[in-house]
């Protein structure tokens, strides 16, 4: 939980059910943003320690512009021909299906670790193997249509 302070009770002169004190709201809402405070200070910090690289790097770099540097470079070799080339779909395929699968394999992990929490075990079963009937569903489809084909 959050360490809020608990809101300021009503002063010790008025009756049990007055209204607290003016400033709870204040000292809550100190106590609440103080964390963040703390996170926004470190991503500024960060952004200012990125910025203070990017610009003593461009001050320190050389800067000498000849024909052969504004070439484009490809692995030692001068370019040839245009520099559109056509890209089987299928690479982009296996990637898409690598990624739904490295993801859903992070999904299996959590899962593991509730499993063996008492009174979750039946629960918890169902559930896995509904995702993973789910994930067989889209694996077959892959398969029926032909993506997972290499020819």
């Amino acid at each position: 939980m959050t360490d809020v302070p608990e809101m300021a009770a009503a002063p010790a002169g008025d009756p049990p059910g007055a209204a607290p004190a003016a400033d709870a709201p204040t000292q809550w809402a100190a106590a609440y943003f103080d964390g963040y405070s703390t996170v926004g200070l470190l991503a500024v910090i960060g952004v200012l320690f990125l910025a203070v690289a990017f610009v003593c790097g461009r001050l320190l770099r050389p800067v000498v512009p000849t024909p052969e540097k504004l070439l484009t470079y490809e692995c030692g070799v001068d370019p040839v021909g245009e520099g559109w080339a056509h890209t089987q779909v299928r690479y982009y395929v296996y990637a898409f299906l690598y990624v739904i699968f490295a993801v859903d394999s992070i999904f299996l992990f959590p899962w593991a670790t509730v499993f063996a929490e008492p009174g979750f075990g039946g629960t918890t079963l169902v559930e896995m193997f509904v995702f993973l009937g789910f994930l067989t569903v889209g694996l077959l489809y892959a398969w029926k249509k032909g993506v997972l084909e290499w020819t």
